[in-house]
């Protein structure tokens, strides 16, 4: 071990510069000035446009409380009965109190009949319906969109906690401009300490959605509010048709309130907690689901916003086209890139590993800091930090991986219809109808 780092800094310590360039040109001349260089401007204008516009913000709040709306909270979800007490219990301590709460069980085989019942009696859920044959996510939140009653649409899932203002602040830029179609919350993970690929997931977290979605939402192409905690205009819903079949439903319903003109933004001070999962197994098929939605949606589904005619809007295709590249093409480029490194400096590749994992780790290192500075839980956060040495072999091989394979499953065979998440006949009419 002594001689292998002996020899890595001789080595490293005596190679030009500009060969370490040309050797990491993925980094230096992709992935640093997107990732890094790029956020942290953009994460800096950010705040100080919220400091600027901070009286315009608390102008809006006080007119939310004003006006007082109701809005109604819709739980849709199998097997989930478990969760619903805390849930239940997050929601009564929040600032924001005028709301419905609707919980929908598709279909469950547990015991979330009895649980929910019991909550509704105890007056601590509105509305509790049920699916006795289950229909899918989309099929659930649909039917609680037609009994809710408020004026925004809040979306949740169960496994899902919240900071006791989340709800008001998810809610107020809706009162700061009256083209706001839709507003994420913030999601960040609970369980971090369960497992170390939980506690990946975390850093993850802080980077994609705390971080990346600021900047999404800041250049106006922020593309996905998380069914784990988003809220919507309600009539904006209705006009859409609600929910379709997913997977990627998010992201679907998302782009058709882009398309209708409306501004889609992140509110990074409402804050939720939710569960990742905790093994590999779990999480491949999670983020299977989730990148084969890039293909299905982006590239087929929503293929309309690339074509110039007269619904063309620039920020829908820079959006879809900023998706696409950067997941898609750079993933591919990535591989080519990896291959021919490989292939032509086969004396030197185990030191190149190691030097990529140290340049990947002081650029996710400046991003957490950064990050974990503007969080409201910084000193939990920074302890995260302990795991940046690996993260990139977390999202820069298993995650690059498993998205890759996602996009060629999807492409060559439509293998997100063959998904268990949907029931089998929701999967066969989605299919049909290109949904």
């Amino acid at each position: 071990m002594i001689d292998f780092w002996q020899r890595f800094f001789d080595f490293w310590l005596n190679v030009p510069p500009e060969r370490i360039v040309r050797l990491f040109w993925y980094f230096f001349l992709l992935e640093v000035p997107r990732y890094l260089l790029f956020d942290l401007v953009v994460v800096v204008l950010f705040s100080l446009k919220r400091l600027w516009n901070s009286d315009t913000y608390q102008a809006a709040n006080n007119q939310l409380f004003a006006e007082n709306p109701l809005i109604s909270i819709i739980v849709p979800g199998k097997n989930e009965g478990r969760h619903i007490p805390k849930l239940v219990q997050s929601l009564t301590e929040q600032t924001y109190q005028n709301y419905q709460l609707i919980i929908v069980d598709d279909g469950s085989d547990d015991n979330t009949p009895f649980i929910c019942r019991k909550l509704e009696k105890e007056g601590k859920i509105d509305l509790f319906l049920r699916n006795e044959e289950r229909g899918g996510k989309a099929s659930a939140a649909n039917l609680a969109l037609r009994f809710s009653k408020g004026k925004y649409i809040v979306h949740l899932d169960a496994d899902t906690s919240f900071d006791r203002d989340a709800i008001e602040k998810i809610l107020t830029p809706f009162y700061t401009d009256s083209e706001i179609g839709a507003v994420g919350g913030n999601v960040k993970v609970r369980n971090s300490k369960e497992a170390v690929i939980a506690s990946f997931q975390a850093v993850e977290y802080l980077q994609t959605i705390t971080m990346g979605r600021m900047v999404a939402s800041y250049l106006g192409i922020y593309k996905i509010v998380s069914g784990a905690f988003g809220a919507f205009r309600r009539d904006l819903v209705e006009r859409v048709g609600g929910w379709d079949i997913g997977p990627g439903l998010d992201g679907d319903i998302t782009m058709k309130i882009r398309k209708m003109g409306y501004r889609i933004v992140f509110e990074p001070r409402a804050v939720s907690l939710t569960n990742v999962p905790t093994s590999l197994k779990k999480l491949s098929n999670q983020r299977f689901r989730w990148s084969r939605s890039m293909v299905r949606f982006r590239l087929r589904k929503h293929a309309d916003v690339f074509v110039p005619d007269q619904n063309f809007q620039f920020r829908n295709f820079f959006s879809s086209v900023e998706n696409l590249f950067f997941n898609v093409v750079l993933d591919a480029l990535w591989f080519y890139y990896v291959i021919r490194l490989a292939i032509n400096n086969p004396d030197i590749i185990f030191l190149m590993i190691v030097m990529k994992m140290f340049l990947y780790g002081m650029s996710n290192f400046v991003q957490v800091i950064l990050v974990s500075l503007m969080s409201e839980r910084g000193r939990q956060e920074i302890k995260l930090l302990m795991y940046i040495p690996f993260m990139s072999i977390y999202d820069g091989y298993y995650l690059r991986l498993v998205r890759t394979i996602a996009y060629f499953r999807e492409w060559l065979a439509s293998s997100s219809y063959d998904d268990a998440w949907n029931p089998r006949k929701s999967s066969v009419q989605a299919k049909e109808h290109h949904l």
